[in-house]
């Protein structure tokens, strides 16, 4: 029996780092079961370029990734989602209601793109972003979503957000 393709959306406040990342990775991860979005309540407009380096590096394809808003989910002709994850707090916190109910968590990490100092430091700090969403993703995809229920299954999403890494807010459902 094949699975059905789901849908996710990664939601930051600015769609340059974090659910860019996200959106890669799962879109990698998930191996034709998941189809991965990422957008912003307020997209910076384009993706911050540690990101995009560290992605390229990592041998991802970064031409279809692009900053932007949320709201092109929530209009007509939108991609029916089944997850929306949040990475930032603001994020979280702002988060609108999508059609259609999907599940949701927040999956907080601390944005690489307000990490300073060096370069080396910089894009260590972009590493350990990529390494926990990673993680998380990966937990996520191996799931066996056809054996859980809706509440073990918001259950196992919330506890993923409590994973190394997490902001303070992290496993707040949205």
């Amino acid at each position: 029996m094949s699975e059905t393709m789901r849908n996710v959306l990664f939601l930051c406040t600015g769609n340059s780092a974090r659910s860019i990342l996200a959106e890669a990775i799962l879109n990698r991860a998930g191996m034709g079961r998941f189809k991965a979005f990422s957008a912003g309540s307020e997209p910076k407009g384009a993706i911050h370029p540690h990101a995009l380096d560290l992605l390229k590096k990592l041998n991802y394809a970064t031409g279809d990734l692009r900053s932007k808003s949320w709201t092109e989910f929530m209009a007509d002709g939108a991609p029916k989602m089944d997850f929306v994850f949040t990475v930032c707090d603001d994020a979280a916190e702002t988060c609108p209601i999508f059609p259609g109910q999907p599940m949701s968590a927040h999956w907080g990490i601390e944005d690489p793109a307000a990490a300073t100092g060096t370069v080396a430091e910089i894009a260590f700090a972009f590493s350990e972003t990529y390494r926990m969403l990673n993680t998380r993703i990966s937990i996520f995809v191996s799931l066996p979503m056809a054996s859980l229920d809706r509440l073990a299954l918001q259950t196992r999403l919330d506890d993923i957000g409590r994973q190394e890494g997490a902001t303070g807010k992290a496993g707040a459902s949205t």
